[in-house]
């Protein structure tokens, strides 16, 4: 999936716009981050040579937004709105929102009995949950991914329908694959650029006065190993290879290539009432470039939890934390600030900021939180 968010690693690997006379001077004035902004976003469309997926402080809350095989994971039908605002404070910096939804086809009841409910004042989230845990049969799933994202004059707008198939290895361990099929789009609005000191002929951006988009199918696939304490899996996405370019010259122009990401994640318990979650992100995207994620989230029982994370990658490094509570079984809320430790864009703005609200449709069983690690 081709990206419109400027990031320090675009920048960097796009030799074009990484020239000092294109970026270094441009970086030292607040008044020239616009037109920083939208040369290198233009820039990143066409001439990247890879495409990184957008950026989520908050994907180890939905890891379906990574991996189609969670598709109906749960019993019940999971929604997910999320705004992040990255770069907050500077004009023109990346605005992503999603929208994500799926659900469970098929799932037989796991409620075997009185014993497999909750009980007052024990924590349905912690070790004797655990402990009670037992694989559903096989089922499908299935589900919706909308995510738009802009860029000072460039929107990445993309939809997706899901599916996954869930099978059980073993009494407390199941394993999933899925498969989302949809396409994306990228447009450039040159009628809205301030050229200032940039030239309207430069082919690299195109020649329409007017607004100009390309669309192309995308297509994702992943694999999903998971039990009520921990989770594995891999993903595949954008893979479909292709070129969008606004101009005919094949020598300008943005790669689809194939973003891929690697996840795990083990549940423990510090208490009857608190319990961790430590979690690996990697993600790698061609032609060689890399990124690690660690993610530790801590919750009490079924209702408050907090988390910090460190992420690094190609030449981007950056804090987060991220805090969230389940307000009732069908609502949840959460926030997470991320502050760049290297990218020299950290002079001009107030950090990025992330907020998802969740909603849970068709909750029989009154679930405050997943009963499967994802």
């Amino acid at each position: 999936m081709i990206t419109t968010r400027l990031r320090r690693n675009d920048l960097r690997r796009n030799r074009f716009f990484y020239k000092p006379e294109h970026c270094e001077n441009k970086l030292k004035a607040m008044k020239k981050i616009l037109a920083v902004l939208s040369v290198a976003c233009l820039a990143a469309v066409q001439t990247a040579h890879a495409q990184a997926k957008p950026y989520y402080t908050q994907y180890i809350l939905n890891n379906y937004i990574l991996n189609p095989a969670i598709t109906g994971i749960e019993n019940y039908t999971d929604v997910k709105l999320s705004y992040r605002n990255q770069w907050a404070g500077i004009t023109g910096a990346p605005l992503t929102t999603y929208l994500s939804i799926h659900g469970p086809l098929g799932k037989r009841d796991f409620r075997t009995g009185v014993n497999s409910f909750a009980v007052p004042g024990q924590n349905p989230a912690g070790p004797k949950a655990w402990d009670e845990y037992a694989v559903s049969s096989p089922h499908h799933g299935i589900g919706l991914t909308a995510i738009n994202d802009k860029t000072g004059y460039i929107t990445r707008w993309s939809i997706a329908a899901n599916y996954a198939y869930h099978i059980p290895i073993t009494a407390k361990t199941s394993i999933s694959a899925g498969l989302s099929a949809g396409v994306t789009s990228v447009s450039l609005d040159r009628s809205k650029i301030e050229w200032g000191n940039l030239d309207p002929n430069d082919p690299a951006i195109g020649i329409s006065n007017g607004e100009i988009s390309k669309i192309k199918p995308e297509i994702g696939a992943g694999l999903w190993l998971y039990s009520a304490r921990y989770f594995v899996g891999v993903s595949a996405l954008n893979i479909i290879p292709g070129k969008a370019r606004f101009v005919t010259n094949d020598k300008y122009g943005s790669s689809y290539t194939i973003n891929y990401f690697g996840t795990a994640g083990y549940k423990f318990a510090l208490t009857d009432q608190i319990t961790a979650l430590p979690s690996v992100m990697v993600q790698y995207w061609q032609p060689q470039l890399f990124g690690l994620h660690a993610n530790l989230k801590l919750q009490y029982q079924d209702f408050l939890w907090i988390g910090a994370s460190y992420r690094h990658s190609d030449l981007v490094a950056g804090y987060s934390g991220m805090i969230g509570m389940n307000i009732s079984n069908v609502f949840n809320i959460s926030y997470a600030y991320e502050h760049q430790t290297t990218s020299r864009l950290q002079t001009f703005t107030k950090g990025t900021h992330e907020v998802m609200l969740g909603f849970v449709l068709g909750n029989r069983y009154k679930e405050t939180c997943p009963r499967c690690a994802w």
